[in-house]
Formats: structure tokens, C-alpha cells, sequence
């Protein structure tokens, strides 16, 4: 059976939702939000990162694109990360995903996905966190995710 450690990303801080003008799709990261897409591309790199999917959303693509500039590739939109997304399709994609990939989503869609990988037998080696610019590192055997655990928000210029 094939062994993959993925990486599952809440994206990093964007403008304040109810501020903003314009469709909530458009709503791009603050000034703290690309300073945590830094860190984060910095230390994905660093562990082995090998790929960049997202929510197509604005906030989720600039996340992820401190990384894919590192790793020189784009940065995958993917609908199955969306934000109000069906479960089962984030599920399919985390039991599909290539070794190494990065997937970054939404505040509903990771608690939802880890509860459900939780019930499907995935055991968490730290307490949860479901905070903005969190990094979930799961370790799938197959298809089936078995031990998964998550990196608390990076501080500026942190790159552990």
C-alpha cells in the first residue's frame, strides 16, 4: 500500500468579510494574511510539499501561491474545496491527491473533513485548531487517511 503525507491549509487572514465590497469570492488576503502565505509556502516547502490545489476563492489561491512559487507550479482550483462544498467530493480529493499535495480550504469544509476522517478511523495526535493559516498534516496509507495532526498558525517570519 502506497504511503502520502498531505497537507490540508485553512487560508490565511483576508479583510474583514463584512467590510468588504464586492462579491466574498473576490475578498483577497491582508497584509498578515500574505505575510502567514509566506511563512506557510516557506515551510510546506521545507517538508515536502510537492503541489497546490485550493478553493477557487481569491483568499484560498493567494494562500497557497508563496508555495507554488517555490515549487514552481500554478496553483490548482478545485471546486471540491469551495466553501458551502459537498463533503464527500473534499474526501474523494484527499483519498486521491498525489503525495505531497497541499489543499487549502475553508473554515466549514476542514472541521467538517477531519470530524469525518476522525469517524472513518484517522487518529489525531494533537488537540484541534481550527484557526485561519492552520496546517493539518495528514498521513495517508492507500486511500485511507490513519494518523493526522496540525500545526498551529505560523508567527511572522516563522519557519519551522
Amino acid at each position: 500500500m502506497s504511503r502520502a503525507t498531505l497537507y490540508l491549509v485553512r487560508h490565511a487572514k483576508a479583510g474583514e468579510r463584512r467590510a468588504w465590497v464586492g462579491a466574498d469570492f473576490d475578498r483577497p488576503l491582508s497584509k498578515a494574511g500574505w505575510k502567514q502565505a509566506e511563512s506557510i509556502g516557506k515551510r510546506l516547502a521545507k517538508h515536502g510539499a510537492t503541489g497546490a490545489v485550493s478553493s477557487p476563492y481569491v483568499r484560498c489561491v493567494q494562500t497557497l501561491e508563496p508555495l507554488a512559487g517555490r515549487l514552481d507550479v500554478g496553483v490548482k482550483p478545485d471546486d471540491r474545496l469551495l466553501e458551502g462544498a459537498d463533503l464527500e467530493g473534499a474526501l474523494d480529493l484527499i483519498a486521491e491527491a498525489a503525495p505531497g499535495t497541499t489543499l487549502c480550504s475553508h473554515g466549514d469544509i476542514i472541521p467538517a473533513v477531519i470530524d469525518a476522517l476522525i469517524r472513518r478511523g484517522m487518529q489525531v495526535q494533537t488537540p484541534p485548531d481550527w484557526r485561519k493559516s492552520t496546517i493539518w498534516v495528514l498521513h495517508r496509507n492507500g486511500t485511507r487517511v490513519t494518523k493526522g495532526k496540525v500545526w498551529p498558525p505560523p508567527t511572522t517570519g516563522s519557519v519551522s
